[in-house]
């Protein structure tokens, strides 16, 4: 992804771009419709229709002071409904998932529907002129301004059925799913094999410091098929330090060299993005962390909304369970089993550590929380045959029963966890 490609989805977070440009083509149909009127008016094309286009100027102008004025009205009480679905999805669940809500395209276009609407029927006003005989009414545009009014109620009525399901967590949670399993089939498209491959050594080579961390923040981006470019233009070799979404001080070392005696190195700063904020251009881990979070706050005690943290480990164990098949590892660093460039891949164990640690110790007197993370190491299980991630998925079982012999306090309950984690543990011992 290049520097273009990344500004576009930063741009299209924004809530003012589409908008925007919903209006300034609103603001041209108008201009368009207002000169096609011209035009019919001049070949006589529309006294066929007097019914339909024959509206004066004063009739006119009233309907689209009627039309622009309540929809500049609307365009407000839209966006107060907006604010308050913020603040609730920010309070109710979590505010890493604002990031959805500013981007949600239909929030987006229903704003620039209605200023657009007020913007389209403010010019068709202004084209409007003179009485009588010697008046010009650009009768398709106002025919159109009714119709845009008419879409316009159409659009409300979507809107408020839209924000009232955006704001269910089940619909959240798939968002995020959604959106982050697509993250990981661009960024991981290839299978893993029976043994997960490590990041490559970099052990008895001598670096070279090359870029370091100019401000504090999170490792949004690094360009590693430009890094291993520039790395096989001059024959070195380079090591990125830091994880994508890894917090990095300011004089962090970011970016090492294997040569100091190569020629400049083109725009190095230019790899790597650091930001306020993580983000899932690459960062698979913010996917999972966005859920987490989620479902800690379903468990804290002031909310206790048991059925929310259930829902966040299913959609936990749908993203772990895409990843579970796939080579982790970023393209662009190797090329013809050369590695130009050392990174720091993620691990499916950490991945598997950021999605059932918390959950596992801040549930760890709820029975139905743990018994569903039973179900999910034992879902997990058969979605890969690396023994590596075998282990780590044993090692996460071996946790979870040490937290249901610690917490679990009545029998019957007791009883039936271990059960399940026994049975867990032996199926992934016989399998790793």
């Amino acid at each position: 992804m290049g520097r273009l490609a990344r500004y576009w989805c930063h741009l299209r977070e924004t809530f003012w771009f589409l908008p925007g440009a919903i209006v300034a083509g609103a603001t041209l149909l108008a201009f368009a419709a207002i000169e096609a009127d011209a035009r019919f008016v001049a070949s006589g094309a529309l006294e066929a229709w007097p019914r339909m286009f024959g509206a004066g100027p004063s009739a006119s102008r009233s309907l689209l002071t009627a039309i622009a004025g309540s929809m500049i009205t609307v365009a407000g009480t839209v966006f107060s409904i907006t604010l308050v679905a913020l603040s609730l999805a920010s309070s109710q669940y979590s505010s890493r998932v604002l990031r959805n809500f500013m981007r949600d395209r239909t929030n987006q276009s229903v704003l620039g529907t209605f200023l657009g609407i007020f913007a389209y029927c403010l010019v068709v006003l202004r084209s409007i002129y003179g009485t009588g005989e010697d008046a010009f009414v650009p009768s398709v545009a106002v025919l159109l301004g009714l119709l845009l009014g008419f879409g316009g109620i159409g659009v409300l009525v979507f809107f408020i059925h839209h924000i009232a399901r955006s704001i269910q967590a089940s619909q959240i949670l798939d968002a995020v799913r959604g959106e982050t399993c697509a993250v990981a089939d661009r960024l991981f498209p290839e299978n893993a094999g029976v043994c997960s491959i490590r990041d490559s050594s970099s052990t008895g080579m001598q670096w070279h410091d090359v870029l370091r961390a100019s401000a504090p923040g999170y490792v949004q981006f690094i360009d590693y098929p430009r890094l291993r470019a520039n790395a096989r233009e001059h024959n070195v070799r380079f090591y990125v330090h830091p994880r994508i979404g890894q917090y990095v001080l300011e004089d962090d070392l970011l970016l090492s060299v294997s040569e100091l005696s190569a020629p400049k190195f083109v725009a190095a700063d230019d790899c790597l993005a650091i930001g306020a904020q993580r983000s899932l251009e690459q960062d698979v881990g913010f996917g999972i962390r966005q859920v987490v979070d989620v479902a800690l706050k379903a468990l804290s005690p002031g909310i206790n909304d048991t059925t929310t943290a259930v829902m966040c480990i299913d959609t936990l164990t749908a993203i772990l369970a895409r990843l579970a098949s796939r080579e982790l590892r970023y393209e662009g660093c190797a090329q013809e089993d050369v590695p130009w460039v050392d990174a720091r891949h993620p691990l499916y164990e950490d991945l598997l550590d950021e999605a059932f640690d918390q959950i596992r110790y801040a549930a760890r007197y709820n029975v139905a929380i743990l018994e569903r993370l039973c179900w999910a190491l034992c879902a997990l299980r058969t979605k890969t045959g690396v023994p590596e991630r075998l282990r780590a998925l044993r090692v996460h079982g071996e946790r979870l029963q040490e937290t249901v012999q610690r917490h679990v306090e009545e029998s019957h309950e007791f009883n039936r966890l271990v059960r399940s984690t026994d049975a867990i543990l032996q199926e992934l011992r016989s399998s790793g």
